[in-house]
C-alpha cells in the first residue's frame, strides 16, 4: 500500500549526511570528521540544572510557549548578544530543537505553489520541509560568490510566487556569514515587499574575528522575520533538543498552533537546563568557542598546504573544501577515502547539486582527530597520483 502514502513524503530521500555518518559510525577504525556534534560535553552546571529538575520531580507539561523564566532569558541572551529585542510573554516559542522551530516556520508561511529562496549549497534539511508543504525551493548558486546570498541574486529571483527568504548563516556546510552592510543591502531590499525571511542563526555564537548580525536587528525587518537558534551549537547540547523562534506575535500565535498539536511542549528537563544554560554568559562557551577557532585555523592551512581550493569560513565549524582538480565526483572521493585510508567527510552533493565537486570537513572534533584524519586525507591525495597545485 505504499502507493497510498503522502506523495510528498514519498519524494523524500534521507539526509547525505546521516548516510555516511551511520555508515562510519560503529567502526573505530575510521577517523570519522562527518556529523556537526560538539566533541565538547555539556557545561556541568548546565547538566545540574537538569538533574535537579528530576530531583525536584518538576516533569510534567511546561507551559506550550516554553517555561516563562525559560523565554525571559532568551529575551535577555538575544538582547545583550544580538541588540535583539522580543517580548518573552508572546514573542518567543520554545521548540524541540531548531529543527522543529524550522519546520513549523515553513508550515506557517508557505501554500502549495509559494516559492522559497535559498541559497546553495546549503544543509539539506531545508529542502525537504519546503517540499512537504508542497512549496518550491528556488536555489541560488553562491559558489562564484564565497558562498554568500547577497540582495542583487535574490532580486533577479523574485516572482510574484516568493513567499520566503532563507537565510542560513552562518553557514552549514561553508562557514560563510554575512556582514553587516551584506544584510543592509538585503533589509533594503525587502523592506517593503509581501515576503517573510526565515533566518537560521543556529551558529550565531560560533563567529571568528566579528560579530554576529540578525536581519531581525534591522529597522522594520522584525515585522518580517522568523529567527531560529538554539543551544545544540553554541553550548555542546544537541542530545537536549532544544531551540526556539523569535517573531513578531502575530507569527508566534499561528506557529504555536502547529506547535501545541505536534509536540505540546518542550521536554521539561531540557529546559530547566536550558535556562541555567542562558542565565549567564558561559565562560565554557567562550572557551569552546575559542578552541574551535584554533583547529580552524589548522585545519584550512593543512587543506591548503595540499593543495586543496577552499575558502576561508569565518563562521560555524565546517570546511568546504573543493575536490574537482581530483576529477572524481564528491561521492566517489569520499567513498575511496573511507576504503583506502579510513578517513571520512561528507560529499558536497549531500548540500544540493551545487555542493558536487567539494567536501564538508567538521572540525568539530578533537585535535588529535583532526591530525590524524588530515594525514590520512593527505596521503590519500598523494596515493591518487594527481598533480595538486599548492
Amino acid at each position: 500500500m505504499l502507493h497510498l502514502v503522502n506523495k510528498n513524503v514519498r519524494q523524500i530521500e534521507l539526509s547525505g549526511i546521516r548516510k555516511v555518518f551511520n555508515k562510519v559510525l560503529n567502526d573505530p577504525s575510521i577517523v570519522n570528521l562527518t556529523v556537526g556534534q560538539p566533541d565538547f560535553p555539556t557545561p556541568e552546571n548546565v547538566i545540574n540544572a537538569g538533574i535537579r529538575s528530576l530531583e525536584e520531580k518538576r516533569t510534567g507539561y511546561t507551559t506550550n510557549s516554553g517555561l516563562p523564566d525559560l523565554r525571559k532569558a532568551i529575551a535577555s541572551f538575544v538582547d545583550r548578544r544580538y541588540g535583539l529585542k522580543y517580548e518573552p510573554e508572546n514573542e518567543i516559542l520554545v521548540t524541540i530543537g531548531a529543527s522543529e522551530a524550522l519546520d513549523i516556520a515553513f508550515r506557517t508561511i508557505l501554500d502549495e505553489g509559494s516559492e522559497v529562496i535559498l541559497p546553495a549549497p546549503i544543509y539539506p534539511a531545508y529542502e525537504p520541509l519546503i517540499r512537504l508543504c508542497g512549496a518550491i525551493p528556488v536555489f541560488i548558486d553562491t559558489r562564484e560568490t564565497s558562498f554568500k546570498l547577497n540582495a542583487e541574486m535574490i532580486k533577479a529571483k523574485l516572482t510574484d510566487k516568493t513567499r520566503c527568504v532563507l537565510l542560513p548563516y552562518p553557514s552549514n556546510p561553508c562557514g560563510s556569514i554575512l556582514e553587516k552592510e551584506e544584510l543592509q543591502e538585503i533589509a533594503d531590499l525587502l523592506r517593503d515587499k509581501e515576503i517573510f525571511i526565515i533566518s537560521d542563526e543556529i551558529y550565531s555564537e560560533l563567529t571568528y574575528g566579528t560579530r554576529h548580525h540578525s536581519i531581525a536587528s534591522f529597522p522594520e525587518m522584525k515585522e518580517k522575520s522568523i529567527v531560529i537558534n538554539g543551544l545544540s551549537k553554541s553550548h555542546a547540547m544537541t542530545g537536549w533538543r532544544i531551540g526556539y523562534a523569535l517573531a513578531p506575535n502575530y507569527l508566534i500565535e499561528e506557529m504555536l498552533k502547529i506547535h501545541v498539536y505536534n509536540t505540546v511542549c518542550a521536554t521539561s528537563t531540557s529546559q530547566y537546563a536550558a535556562l541555567e544554560a542562558l542565565s549567564a554568559d558561559l565562560i565554557e562557551v567562550e572557551l569552546m568557542k575559542e578552541e574551535y577557532q584554533k583547529r580552524r585555523d589548522y585545519v584550512f592551512d593543512r587543506v591548503k598546504s595540499m593543495g586543496l581550493d577552499v575558502s576561508w569560513p569565518d563562521g560555524a565549524f565546517y570546511l568546504f573544501p573543493s575536490i574537482k582538480k581530483t576529477g572524481m565526483s564528491s561521492e566517489e572521493f569520499n567513498e575511496k577515502l573511507i576504503e583506502q585510508a579510513k578517513a571520512a567527510c561528507i560529499p558536497g552533493s549531500a548540500f544540493s547539486s551545487y555542493g558536487e565537486g567539494y567536501i564538508r570537513i567538521s572540525y568539530a572534533n578533537s585535535m588529535e582527530n583532526l591530525v590524524e584524519g588530515l594525514n590520512r586525507l593527505e596521503k590519500f591525495l598523494e596515493n591518487t597520483n594527481i598533480k595538486m597545485d599548492c
